[in-house]
């Protein structure tokens, strides 16, 4: 009787223990299948437009603003240089041309045999983009033209009326992602991986930007900045994020936070300041 009974009790434990992996495992499968049904997107919303674009699209929109505002140009300028880089490359650094262009590249497409630099210099974005920019700004009264004209007049395309349905997405991550309307950009991320690098991502955020005065404390890095310019900070943030690990942005009494899913949402006031924090090291999932 004993022996049975002692049987039991191993069986039990057993089956007790079978069940508790089980249940283990059926969270973890459940959390890393919810990670993978995440829909990983940017948007700009303003009002009742909003623009939809992927992350490593919205990282690229990102720098061409980012070299707009650094150069002191305005929001309508970056306006037509996002609907221009959608329409010849979707917004993505591409190392081909076409039928039209075969030597064309980068994000704007621009052709070393027209004059825009060696093929080297234009798949670089930030020299890609400010030749844009230079180019833009010979153009007189350039502010007030329809974006397809101005693009056209830069670009001389073969289909000069195809940005106009870029359009909207232009004017409204141009308007979030230079700091004219806060609290535009908002990006839905799967959780951050290993750890995020403070150094790296205050690299990038002064070639974007220009110099600006950071700090590290801890996993956190804090830009000096207002107004405008710390919300165009905090926005180019949020559309790295998924490169650099980001997992919160904090500005002017904001905060975007990567888990939450939520856009921007209340949090302690940060005035004068950006605070970016990325990944602890071995925090990944």
């Amino acid at each position: 009787m004993a022996r049975r009974r002692g049987l039991r009790r191993l069986a039990v434990l057993v089956l007790t223990l079978a069940l508790v992996a089980g249940g283990v495992y059926s969270a973890v499968f459940f959390l890393q299948r919810s990670e993978t049904l995440v829909s990983e997107r940017c948007r700009a919303v303003i009002g009742e437009r909003t623009s939809e674009l992927a992350p490593d699209q919205a990282v690229n929109a990102s720098l061409i603003t980012a070299v707009a505002v650094q150069r002191g140009l305005p929001p309508r300028a970056a306006s037509i240089a996002l609907a221009t880089a959608m329409q010849e490359s979707k917004l993505r650094n591409i190392d081909h041309g076409d039928k039209a262009g075969p030597d064309s590249r980068g994000l704007f497409q621009q052709r070393p045999s027209q004059g825009w630099g060696t093929e080297a210099q234009i798949m670089d974005p930030y020299y890609a983009a400010n030749a844009f920019y230079d180019a833009l700004v010979k153009i007189p009264g350039y502010e007030s033209l329809e974006i397809t004209d101005a693009a056209q007049r830069v670009q001389r395309s073969a289909y000069p009326t195809a940005y106009a349905q870029h359009e909207e997405m232009g004017r409204t991550f141009a308007s979030g992602l230079s700091g004219q309307t806060p609290e535009a950009v908002q990006c839905t991320l799967r959780a951050a991986g290993a750890g995020g690098d403070t150094a790296a991502l205050s690299t990038e955020l002064s070639q974007a930007f220009g110099p600006l005065g950071t700090t590290v404390e801890g996993e956190t890095l804090v830009v000096e900045a207002a107004g405008s310019q710390a919300w165009s900070v905090a926005q180019w943030a949020v559309a790295n994020a998924k490169g650099f690990e980001v997992t919160r942005v904090e500005v002017a009494g904001r905060s975007w936070i990567r888990e939450a899913r939520n856009g921007w949402q209340a949090s302690a006031a940060t005035d004068g300041q950006v605070r970016i924090t990325v990944a602890a090291e071995g925090t990944g999932s």
